[in-house]
């Protein structure tokens, strides 16, 4: 067997080879190490799709990227992905699997926004947020957290945002966003917020941290304000309020 394992001062094994191990190399010293410690841990290149796929095999999970951290075959600087496992994780059956592959595959971030509206003779306005820390105006709402709904996320960033308790009607779009401003690409969704009573209007309360301002606007005197992609999104959601756009960077798709 080519793999060397460490136990180091922090009590966590480290492995090393010098080939590429198969899957059962790496499963059984994981498993000798979890004897005596809680955790294994592995730093591969991440273009070396062969060893990454026997370190899936292993059961270690992907935990992370140092950009930049190793030399590849050429000599040139590359990624380098962090494994682990630990003790009690569970490598067998289908939640194993499950688990491994949860850590590797691509995660979307979700956004859930939400649109108030109200009609005046000059036309229907829409509610709009000036935050603190970007120029162009956002609706009402914010990131999806981890394992929580975008409609829950919707209705706590409102209460957040505006300390408001709503009850959101359907998803008037659900809207593609390509990479941006060092984002990587999301989804978001955008939810019928209805009207805001007079009441709720009186018991607005902006919250100091995130929002300098809000502002009523028509569509068309809103669209210099906001990021061409959603002025694109609420132009087609303004043309058609009753249905669900499917949108890509605020274009329909088809």
């Amino acid at each position: 067997m080519n793999i060397d394992c460490t136990i180091g001062a922090d009590r966590i094994a480290r492995l090393v080879w010098d080939r590429s191990p198969e899957p059962d190399e790496l499963r059984e010293t994981a498993e000798r190490a979890l004897a005596e410690v809680e955790r294994v841990e592995v730093e591969v290149a991440a273009p070396d799709r062969v060893v990454r796929r026997a370190l899936h095999l292993a059961g270690f999970r992907l935990e992370g990227t140092r950009r930049r951290a190793g030399r590849g075959a050429d000599g040139s600087t590359v990624d380098v992905d962090l494994y682990g496992r630990l003790r009690e994780d569970d490598t067998g059956g289908q939640s194993g699997f499950s688990a491994v592959m949860n850590s590797v595959l691509p995660r979307t971030r979700s956004i859930a926004h939400v649109l108030f509206h109200r009609d005046r003779e000059g036309g229907r306005e829409y509610l709009f947020c000036q935050t603190l820390f970007k120029p162009d105006w956002e609706l009402p709402g914010g990131v999806v957290e981890r394992f929580e709904s975008p409609h829950t996320a919707a209705t706590r960033e409102v209460l957040e945002e505006l300390g408001l308790e709503v009850e959101l009607g359907d998803v008037l779009a659900v809207d593609w966003l390509p990479p941006y401003l060092g984002w990587d690409d999301a989804v978001e969704l955008i939810f019928d917020g209805g009207v805001l009573s007079e009441e709720q209007l009186d018991s607005m309360v902006l919250q100091p941290s995130e929002i300098e301002s809000v502002h009523w606007r028509r569509a068309a005197d809103a669209l210099d304000q906001l990021r061409p992609g959603a002025a694109r999104r609420l132009q087609h959601i303004e043309s058609e309020p009753n249905r669900t756009w499917y949108l890509e960077d605020g274009n329909p798709v088809g």
